[in-house]
């Protein structure tokens, strides 16, 4: 019992070993003027010792962000990553996998991938067919330039200015929301059709949310990039890539709603219909406003979003309660759908709390 009212002084003793060390690496330096206008700061001899620097050596200097310079011999600047991977299919490999491989590639950044043999002459068929066919469904900015049955090349040709993070967070939320939209009214009218049709486009927003996580990874491997996909800081990347994710899964929903609706037999009742209706109302619209919050830098109007989530747990349970007239083969279906509304109103909520930390500093005195 002792025991867990001691200090840690493990973690205590690490603190300070840092602190230490941290201090080490800090030393004050005058500036000093020659020529009467040029500014002067000399370099540590030790660290210039151990970088091998010499009289005329090459250096890089780069502002930040924050007004502080970073200082670097020339040889520590990374080189380009290499455009180009080269992904090996054999005759036996699984498509999927080839596909999986080629994502990676495409979210580590990679402009042109070439899925070429292994193991054989030629590529077959079915994965060329396959690799097409996933490249513009899900790559966005990204053309087949070779297809020939030894070398299958894909090129992404959009630059980063030409569809920002926020722009293609913008379509994706957008999409989402129609999809819950159309979802409800295939819902309403029993239209099988309607319901297919959103069952598709949750594609569209697998694509743009591939091509979002491309850009974050780029950015918080370079720096020098933030500012050309939208953000203005490094540590916006992970906010956004939570946003990312909760729109995607904010479509999914939209989608269970449709597969859902699919197993239906007969139009809903009145009743039900007319709460589960009222229920994809509020969660739709808080999901609008959500994203209207992040794009606006509206701390107030997330701050509001998440004030209305009671009201759809009270929503919700008034809206199981007239599950009660519904026919007992369709209540299991009904009630998935309308925990896929109420999710929808929680994935709103979730962004909602992001906004509110992307945005802090603007209620803060």
């Amino acid at each position: 019992m002792i025991n867990w009212f001691m200090p840690n002084t493990k973690g205590n003793l690490k603190s300070k070993v840092t602190m230490e060390v941290e201090k080490q690496r800090e030393e004050q330096r005058k500036i000093q003027v020659t020529g009467g206008s040029t500014f002067i700061l000399s370099l540590p001899k030790d660290w210039a010792d151990r970088n091998e620097l010499k009289r005329g050596s090459s250096m890089m200097v780069r502002e930040e962000d924050d007004g502080s310079l970073s200082i670097a011999p020339s040889k520590f600047v990374k080189k380009e990553k290499q455009n180009e991977a080269f992904i090996k299919a054999s005759i036996n490999d699984n498509p999927d996998a080839i596909m999986r491989t080629a994502i990676s590639a495409y979210l580590d950044g990679y402009n042109i991938l070439h899925i070429r043999p292994q193991g054989q002459k030629v590529l077959s068929s079915k994965i060329r067919t396959h690799l097409k066919n996933f490249a513009r469904q899900y790559l966005v900015g990204t053309e087949i330039v070779i297809d020939t049955p030894t070398d299958l090349t894909l090129q992404v040709l959009l630059n980063y200015p030409e569809l920002t993070v926020e722009n293609a967070l913008s379509r994706m939320s957008i999409i989402a929301s129609s999809m819950h939209k159309e979802a409800l009214v295939a819902l309403k009218k029993l239209d099988y059709s309607s319901a297919k049709s959103v069952i598709q486009t949750d594609r569209e927003v697998n694509r743009f949310g591939l091509y979002i996580v491309r850009l974050l990874k780029l950015a918080v491997s370079n720096p020098r990039i933030v500012k050309e996909i939208g953000l203005n800081t490094q540590k916006d990347c992970l906010d956004y890539r939570l946003i990312a994710k909760t729109v995607e899964r904010t479509a999914d929903h939209a989608t269970k709603i449709a597969e859902n609706t699919l197993l239906l037999k007969e139009v809903v009742n009145a009743g039900p219909l007319e709460k589960i209706s009222e229920l994809s109302g509020l969660a739709n619209s808080m999901f609008d406003s959500a994203m209207d919050a992040l794009f606006r830098h509206d701390f107030n109007m997330a701050e509001s979003v998440i004030e209305k989530i009671s009201q759809v747990y009270k929503l919700e349970k008034e809206t199981v309660l007239h599950l009660q007239n519904a026919k007992i083969e369709e209540i299991v279906n009904l009630r998935l759908i309308i925990e896929s509304v109420r999710r929808t109103a929680e994935y709103a909520s979730d962004i909602s709390e992001v906004v509110l930390n992307l945005n802090v500093e603007s209620v803060l005195s």
